[in-house]
Formats: C-alpha cells, structure tokens, sequence
C-alpha cells in the first residue's frame, strides 16, 4: 500500500480540501461563543445557568472525543468531517428553535461534539497524507487555518449583531458556515486517494477497518499518555487558561472593555502571525526547539504578571506580558498536532488520535477550574501564578520525555 512517505506531497492538494473548510467551520464554532450566554438568558436562566449551558462546549468536546477515534478509523476522515459539519448544523438549528434552556444547552452540546470529531478527523488525514519532513509546517499550518477562522468569526458576529440585534442572526451564520464547510468537502475531491492506494494485504484491512476504541487505545498507550501526554495536557492548560485570565485580570485592574479588547486583539494578532514560524523551527531543528519556548515562556509569563496586580505601572506591564504570552504560545502553534502526529501509527492513526486529543483536553477544561477556585478561594495573582508553577512541572515532563518517545531530528519517524 502507498504511503504519504511514498507519493509526492503537494501543498495545493490539501489546501482547499482541508484549510478552507476548517476556516469555514472555525468561524461559526468561535461566533457562537460569545452569544451562548445571551441565549441563555433569553429563556429566562441566571448568571449560574448561563454558565453552566455556555460550559457545555467544553463538554461536548470531551464527549466527542470518546467515539470520533473510531468513527473516523471506520468511516474516513472526509465522511467524518462531512458528519461533523453535518451534527453541528443540527445543534445550529436546535439552538434557534429551542423553547427551554435544556433544549439549549443540548443544542451546545452537540456543537462542541461535532467540533471534537471535525478536529479529529482533519488531523488524522493530515498525519495520513504528509511526509515526516514538513509534518510540523503543516500541521501549524492547519493550526494557523483554525486560528484564523477563531478571528475571522466573532468579528462577522460582531457584525450581525449590530445590524440586527439578535444574537440568532450569529446562529444563523454557524448554521451557514456548517453547510458551507459539508458542501466544500462533498464537491472537492479527496486527495486521500492518491496517498492511499493499491492492493493491501489482510493485515492492512483489519488495521484500516477496525474501530479501536478510547478505552482500548488509552490502555494501550498508557505509557506515552502518562508521560509525554501528561506534559501536554499541562501545558494545553496554560495556553487555554491565557484566554480566560487575561480579560478578567483586565477587569480587576481597572481597563475599560474598549482598551482591554484592543490589548486582546493586538495579542491576538501576534499569535496568529507566527503560526507558521513554529513550524518552520520544528521541521528545521527539532520539536524540543519550539516545545520549551512555548512551555517556558507562558509559565514564566503568567508568573511575572502574578506580580505586577499592584504596581502602578500594571496597565504597561500587562500590555507587554500579554504580548509576551502570544509571542511564546505563536511559537508552540502546532505542538500539540503534531506531537500527536510523530507518536500514532501512520497506518490507522485515528485511535491513538482520539486518546491523544481526550488526555490533552482534559488538561485544556481543567486549568480554568483550577484557577476559578483559587482565585476564590485566595487571590487572582495566586491562581496565575499556581497555574504557571505547574506550567513549569508540564515544561519539565516534556523536556524529559519528548526525546525519548519522539524522533531527535526532523522528518525522522518516531520509534
């Protein structure tokens, strides 16, 4: 059977089939965000319930990692992708017509579900169909796709609502932006066919066709879950808490929400400009050379702005702090992909894919908890500052166990 090592690798056969929909889908998942509240409490719930719906994102992306390892392993990726786009449109609708939070918070659960298995399954055809040697570029470039549609669709939200006032006219373009992405990959063809092809052994069919499961596949990569897994969850922690911490840590220094949108966006704008740039520097020198930068540079980073609450120059030190976090987290763009990438089986990478994608998440949904309940408890600048101590614990898993489970030169396949 051909392999991605064995065809050549033409960036243009992906780029449309892959980059495109995945901006398109982006859009409408992250112009949904900020209306899930306003939805919530359009039927009536309070602040508490409001949370609560809007938390069911995160959960369903959770849930959805059980079973898309599976689903896609059985099916393929572009049916799994076409699937996806195709529960988050149900979900899309589901939230226009629903008449009681419930239904709501169903709606929301699906959306994040969907998301969970569109994500899985680009990335398990991306690790298919490209070659060892540019896999980190590639897959930061797929990142970057993502980030660009994480832009892109809460300023087209934004828009809508200020021409129509209602945040399901923002419903209405994840609805859209779902349909678009599933009519993309119906038409284009797949260029999967032309990376995987010719008579296969027994063997080979029982590895293409059989649907491991997440339990399975977490006993069975324990090892490298417990290690190499462990640190990236960690470290996933640091890079989703950045989002949450910095506007509420706006709040508590006194920023206007003009200001503190400007400082975010300007931050934001640095990430996503160096999505590439990590990509380069792990294809070209090695994964260690953008892991402990990124890991490094947010632990250090949240600890310093634990320090500068009081100062009276705080607005300064967070304009620049802040930078500081999207400069080290751009340089990690792609980290997580492809990490994941070198350490599956290249015949049927889905499974691994799938507990890979479960463990780190799990790390991505507990960091903000964590944080939440020591800033209650004690103080904001101790929560940030406990979450980039343990930022530095998941820096020094990884720089213990990356080399020893993943290729020590680029391009290289992992043992």
């Amino acid at each position: 059977m051909s392999t991605a090592r064995d065809q050549p690798f033409r960036w243009r056969s992906v780029v449309v089939v892959v980059f495109l929909p995945t901006i398109v889908f982006a859009m409408g998942q992250f112009a949904l965000v900020p209306v899930i509240p306003a939805l919530a409490r359009g039927l009536g719930t309070d602040l508490g319930g409001a949370a609560l719906i809007a938390s069911m994102l995160v959960v369903g992306q959770l849930l959805g990692d059980i079973p898309s390892g599976a689903i896609v392993a059985r099916i393929g990726e572009k049916r799994a992708m076409i699937a996806a786009a195709g529960l988050a449109l149900v979900g899309a609708v589901l939230l226009l017509v629903a008449p009681h939070p419930a239904l709501l918070g169903l709606g929301v659960l699906l959306v994040g579900i969907a998301g969970a298995a569109f994500s899985l399954a680009r990335h398990a055809f991306m690790t298919t169909v490209v070659p060892p040697r540019i896999r980190a570029r590639a897959l930061s470039t797929l990142g970057g796709s993502h980030r660009l549609g994480a832009v892109l669709g809460p300023i087209a939200g934004a828009g809508l609502l200020a021409l129509t006032g209602e945040p399901a006219s923002v419903v209405a373009l994840l609805a859209s932006c779902c349909f678009v992405a599933a009519a993309l990959l119906l038409v284009l063809r797949d260029p999967a066919a032309a990376f995987v092809r010719g008579p296969r052994t027994r063997g080979e069919e029982e590895i293409d066709t059989e649907a491991t499961s997440l339990w399975r596949t977490l006993v069975s990569s324990r090892r490298v879950l417990l290690t190499v897994g462990t640190g990236a969850a960690l470290l996933s922690g640091l890079r989703q808490v950045r989002q949450v911490v910095l506007p509420v840590w706006a709040v508590s220094i006194g920023l206007d929400a003009s200001t503190t949108s400007l400082i975010i966006g300007l931050a934001g704008a640095v990430d996503f400009s160096l999505f590439f740039v990590g990509g380069w520097i792990m294809d070209r020198f090695g994964r260690m050379w953008a892991i402990m930068p990124c890991a490094l540079g947010l632990s250090v980073g949240m600890i310093a702005l634990a320090f500068t609450h009081d100062l009276d120059a705080r607005v300064g030190w967070f304009l620049g702090i802040a930078l500081f976090l999207s400069l080290a987290n751009g340089v990690g763009a792609g980290i997580m992909m492809t990490l994941a990438a070198d350490l599956a089986d290249r015949r049927n990478p889905a499974p691994f894919l799938g507990a890979w994608r479960f463990t780190v998440d799990l790390g991505g949904a507990g960091a903000p908890v964590l944080v939440t309940v020591v800033t209650a408890l004690l103080t904001l600048p101790l929560g940030v500052a406990a979450l980039g101590v343990i930022g530095l614990v998941g820096a020094g898993m990884l720089a213990y166990h990356v080399p020893r489970n993943v290729a020590a030169r680029p391009g290289q396949d992992s043992p």
